[in-house]
């Protein structure tokens, strides 16, 4: 059986700026423009929840799971990775170019603190399936009063 590879911590919560647009992505999005470059892109996710687990499913056709890690902590995901190019044909001439590759990256918070020690992911059809478990949160911890 292979393994996902998930890693767990604090570091991307912080990244701040790091979440802006750029330039290039704010016009990407308002006239797409065809282009044979790598870019960062992001891969399209649902995600919905039972009352005691988050799922999110991710669409990531043609990436290889050695080239696809996850990170998580309590309050976020982040799934990211790389999908190899294909070749070019010389002499091609291209009519249409939408399947983005190079790297991807997507950070979720989620709606609900989770159990970090209860996290399953799989990985294929080329979706990653992420089913994460939730903290109670009617959980009461009683409180020795000291003297």
């Amino acid at each position: 059986m292979d393994y996902i590879k998930i890693r767990f911590g604090n570091k991307f919560e912080c990244l701040g700026p790091e979440f802006e647009k750029n330039v290039e992505d704010i016009f990407h999005s308002i006239n797409p423009m065809f282009t044979l470059s790598e870019r960062v892109w992001k891969p399209q996710m649902d995600i919905y929840e039972t009352p005691e687990e988050i799922f999110i499913l991710a669409e990531i056709a043609g990436v290889d799971k050695e080239n696809l890690e996850l990170e998580i902590n309590s309050k976020a995901v982040r799934i990211y990775g790389k999908r190899m190019g294909m070749p070019h044909i010389k002499n091609a001439t291209y009519r249409l170019a939408e399947i983005q590759y190079g790297k991807f990256e997507r950070i979720l918070f989620l709606p609900a603190l989770i159990d970090t020690d209860n996290v399953t992911a799989s990985y294929s059809d080329g979706f990653l399936k992420i089913r994460l478990a939730k903290l109670p949160r009617d959980k009461t911890h009683k409180i020795p009063i000291m003297d």
